[in-house]
């Protein structure tokens, strides 16, 4: 039986969070696409604690699946999801997330002008307090400023916000499963962009993205950025599809996208934020020359989990 050309299927992992899935789960109620529309496939990475629970309680309102898998990382999650969806497009997001509610009729809008493309939506802050989470969203809207200069040639999205045409991505072997800790994301869109396949930015695909960082868990957050992107790198090598020195040569015009966001803070906050950006700068340079050190990265495409 063919599938639906609008059928989207939502796919989340999730981990030991079950109050932020609830939430997620609860924004996806509010979707303007049609209910029949979508599916939801919620996939529980080993959480020491069920989460039928949490699921059950939004099947009268969404048509959804929970499956589960021991503890492989969101990567491994997200092709297991993938492995069972019924959509034709499929789009990610994770547990800690909101989606507002017009973000899968502005997926499935661009999916329809351009059904090859990776899609990535636009991923906001919901709370400027912290200021662990407002540095953290401002690195990320540097690096779309500087990935994705040209909506209609993009070069990268965050998976928490994504969308992707299932066959395609079905074929390209969905995300590589050895990236555990990062950077999973920047491998496949690099891989889609090797294939030959466009990325297309969809800023009115809006997610709220709820960090709850502290200094801790704030540096290691970019020490593992650090561990992903020299794994990356040395994938990126490995095949060929690129190189780490004109990266390394246009790192001061990103720099400089970072230094733009923090201009438009009040002073005694722009301060403050510049020195969580050295702190990020740090974190992420001894990340990553840990993983080069250690060799905790094999440089090699790893398997992955879709059939």
């Amino acid at each position: 039986m063919p599938q639906d050309p609008a059928f989207i299927s939502v796919i989340i992992p999730s981990y030991a969070r079950p109050g932020r899935l609830r939430q997620c789960l609860n924004a996806l109620c509010a979707q303007t696409w049609p209910r029949d529309g979508f599916e939801v496939i919620v996939v529980d990475d080993g959480s020491p604690q069920p989460l039928e629970e949490v699921v059950d309680a939004f099947r009268s309102r969404l048509n959804l699946t929970l499956a589960r898998q021991e503890n492989s990382g969101p990567g491994a999650a997200r092709n297991r999801g993938a492995s069972i969806a019924r959509g034709t497009l499929i789009a990610f997001t994770d547990d800690d997330c909101l989606p507002e509610e017009g973000w899968l009729e502005a997926l499935a809008e661009t999916h329809r002008q351009a059904p090859s493309n990776l899609l990535g939506g636009h991923t906001l802050n919901p709370d400027e307090q912290n200021l662990f989470a407002a540095t953290s969203q401002l690195i990320v809207d540097s690096a779309y400023r500087f990935y994705n200069d040209n909506p209609l040639k993009s070069r990268f999205f965050a998976s928490n916000n994504m969308a992707v045409p299932a066959a395609l991505f079905q074929s390209l072997g969905g995300f590589a499963v050895d990236f555990r800790v990062a950077s999973e994301d920047r491998e496949l869109c690099d891989r889609w962009r090797w294939k030959g396949h466009g990325l297309r930015y969809v800023p009115d695909a809006r997610v709220q993205h709820a960090r709850e960082l502290s200094l801790g868990s704030f540096v290691n957050q970019h020490f593992n950025y650090g561990r992903g992107a020299c794994q990356f790198h040395g994938v990126r090598s490995h095949r060929r599809s690129g190189s780490l020195a004109p990266e390394l040569r246009s790192h001061g015009r990103f720099l400089r996208e970072v230094a733009k966001g923090v201009s438009r803070q009040k002073p005694g906050r722009a301060a403050r934020i510049t020195g969580l950006l050295g702190l990020w700068q740090v974190s992420n340079a001894i990340g990553y020359l840990y993983a080069a050190v250690t060799g905790s990265f094999s440089g090699k495409r790893g398997s992955e989990t879709l059939s």
